[in-house]
């Protein structure tokens, strides 16, 4: 058991924290450019009202990042967290070979945690994932602060991928 008894406070990155805009465009058309789209996460501009709730939370809760990137994205993904001046916390990553949409992936994820835990909130830009969240019981507060491609939708309900 973590000796960190604080609530936590559960994250998600892209288009919570990160803006994804500017990658966007590698998920549009036929094929899919999965690469390029995760390569280019490293050059994602921070959202600041998502930054601003993060350092808001740190003060009275754990730190939980949760991410439907796959698990191959950790290095530059705990590099870019780093590099935004965001607290250190727990990182939860979608397995490789994962490809459930991202609000049962995720909500499989709150619900173990709760069983040892207190999830105080989920933060999160998806709609679904929130939706979901929110009928297990679990506080939400939804993202809206980005703009989010229908591709990436798309990609995170269908595909399973982000």
């Amino acid at each position: 058991m973590d000796k960190d008894a604080r609530p936590s406070a559960v994250f998600d990155l892209d288009g919570t924290l990160a803006d994804t805009a500017h990658r966007q465009h590698f998920l549009e058309g036929a094929k899919r450019d999965w690469r390029g789209f995760f390569a280019a996460a490293v050059d994602d501009p921070p959202l600041a009202e998502g930054v601003r709730m993060v350092l808001d939370s740190a003060e009275a809760c754990r730190i939980v990042y949760l991410t439907g990137r796959p698990e191959r994205c950790r290095r530059d993904t705990v590099d870019w967290l780093s590099r935004q001046g965001l607290p250190a916390g727990e990182l939860l990553m979608r397995r490789n070979d994962d490809r459930r949409p991202a609000r049962r992936m995720k909500l499989d994820v709150l619900r173990r945690m709760g069983r040892s835990q207190e999830v105080r909130m989920l933060v999160d830009d998806d709609e679904l994932v929130c939706d979901d969240a929110e009928a297990a019981g679990f506080a939400v507060v939804r993202a809206r602060w980005a703009d989010t491609s229908a591709a990436l939708k798309d990609a995170q309900e269908r595909e399973g991928r982000t």
